[in-house]
């Protein structure tokens, strides 16, 4: 759905000066540094980058699920790490504070989310919980007085090295395995017993910080439990991860977009035989390729956020869209590396063509991998075969 659409058009086209003038021209800044530049954050700030799926009560842009899913192709035509330092607050890292915050922490939390100030993430996977996440948690959260102590480990979080705001869930019921056996917890850094070890050296995606977050006797008042009550943490999540997984789809057609227009470029510009390699059918078969994957994706994804803004189930429509959105971005990667020949494999000449490579390929392990999400596509399937 869109609201406004001049008003909506405005903020494509800030968002797009941003990628075009600012984003793209710093990229190798960003991967030699393995950081984005505080400036850029604060001019990333200044377009209310941080907000954009936080209600406008809070300060943020309230967008639609449509409308965040457009936005975020605009933005993800950069390389990643620009989305990765604000997606956490414009997805997981707020998601759950305003679906199931109550009102004082929706008061307390989101302004600063929306605003950039902090920096949020969600501190769910384990080393031994990820896509049987339920089964495998093993962080525990005691009840003691007016607090709860956490005990735990969690892995592969991303931004934890520099967030502000840790949505952790825990197991408060160690005899119950079930979901309602589980809390989230609003873990601020500073808090007694919480700390994070060193980012993680990654394949790609350099400027987006990953590391372990550490809950030794970790104290947290009960004004931290999410919604102010136990047994719903599982939900919350799950809640979360249903609205991300739109989001994450969405960002994974920015880079294919970016990709495919490079590609093109360059099979304009380079030359072979006396002739320029687009007028090789070969090298026309992968473009078309690309294109036709790209509008399949971004065609699933905006039908599947329209329906979620009229309030449809789209459980399993989502993971289709993380599903086949993560491994197009895989697909068009391989394609541009193959159409730019050895410059593909070779940064200092193929430009952001192996970069892309190598960031696109976690798109097909985070927020599910490609495999669970077939699995929840078969089970949703055989459900209905079956009624």
């Amino acid at each position: 759905m869109i609201r406004d659409r001049a008003r909506f058009e405005a903020l494509l086209a800030a968002t797009r000066r941003f990628v075009r003038e600012t984003a793209i021209p710093n990229e190798e800044r960003v991967a030699r540094e393995n950081r984005v530049a505080d400036e850029i954050i604060a001019e990333m700030r200044r377009l209310g980058l941080f907000g954009w799926s936080i209600p406008e009560e809070y300060g943020g842009a309230g967008l639609t699920t449509e409308e965040l899913c457009l936005a975020n192709m605009e933005l993800s035509q950069c390389a990643v790490a620009y989305r990765a330092r604000c997606g956490t607050n414009t997805g997981i890292g707020a998601e759950a504070i305003v679906q199931d915050g109550t009102p004082e922490q929706k008061a307390r939390y989101l302004p600063r989310l929306a605003s950039g100030e902090i920096t949020g993430c969600l501190a769910v996977t384990e080393p031994e919980a990820g896509s049987d996440l339920l089964g495998g948690l093993e962080t525990i959260a005691i009840e003691q007085g007016d607090h709860y102590v956490l005990n735990g480990t969690k892995r592969y979080i991303t931004n934890a090295p520099i967030a502000g705001l840790f949505t952790v869930l825990a197991r408060t019921d160690p005899s119950n395995k079930g979901s309602s056996g589980t809390a989230a917890f609003l873990v601020e850094r500073g808090m007694p017993g919480i700390s994070t070890g060193p980012e993680h050296r990654m394949m790609g995606q350099q400027g987006s910080p990953v590391s372990e977050v550490y809950l030794r006797d970790c104290r947290v008042p009960k004004s931290a439990l999410l919604g102010g009550a136990a047994g719903q943490g599982f939900r919350s999540v799950m809640k979360s991860l249903n609205k991300q997984r739109i989001n994450l789809a969405s960002l994974c057609v920015g880079p294919a977009i970016r990709l495919l227009d490079d590609s093109l470029a360059h099979a304009r510009a380079r030359r072979q035989g006396g002739r320029e390699i687009g007028e090789y059918q070969l090298v026309q078969a992968m473009l078309a390729d690309c294109k036709v994957e790209i509008e399949a994706a971004r065609a699933l994804i905006l039908e599947t956020a329209r329906k979620r803004d009229r309030g449809e189930d789209v459980t399993l429509e989502v993971s289709m869209c993380k599903y086949y959105a993560s491994e197009t971005a895989g697909r068009v990667a391989d394609r541009a590396v193959q159409i730019f020949g050895g410059a593909g494999y070779c940064e200092d000449i193929g430009g952001s063509v192996s970069r892309f490579y190598r960031d696109v390929r976690l798109f097909r392990l985070y927020e599910g991998t490609s495999q669970i999400h077939q699995l929840n596509i078969a089970r949703h399937l055989l459900k209905g075969a079956r009624t």
